[in-house]
């Protein structure tokens, strides 16, 4: 004989449950690579700000090995600059998403 325990659990616990069920088969899962596609596409400002940071911060510490000053301090002023737009980007990639959903 089995003498079986009910558990009573609070409704909200089983939130995501329903929601499996509501969404039933229908749920794609992204990979990564389709996530990545995904986010260029919706804002292709913020990759053109890290390539642009990447490549002023290479050229100067490139330079600053040569012991070519001022092009290294003008590249380090270029790469705080890209650094800006990236952010910028970013913002601005927020704003609008929040403004779609909206």
């Amino acid at each position: 004989m089995s003498n079986k325990v009910q558990i009573s659990l609070p409704e909200e616990d089983l939130d995501w449950i329903q929601l499996r069920q509501d969404l039933g088969p229908h749920v794609e899962i992204e990979t990564t690579k389709e996530k990545l596609q995904r986010k260029i596409k919706e804002n292709p400002l913020v990759p053109i700000g890290c390539l642009a940071t990447t490549a002023a911060l290479t050229m100067g510490l490139y330079n600053f090995r040569t012991g070519n000053r001022k092009m290294s301090q003008l590249m380090m002023r270029t790469r705080i600059a890209a650094q800006g737009f990236t952010v910028l980007a970013l913002v601005v990639g927020v704003v609008m998403t929040y403004g779609e959903k909206k």
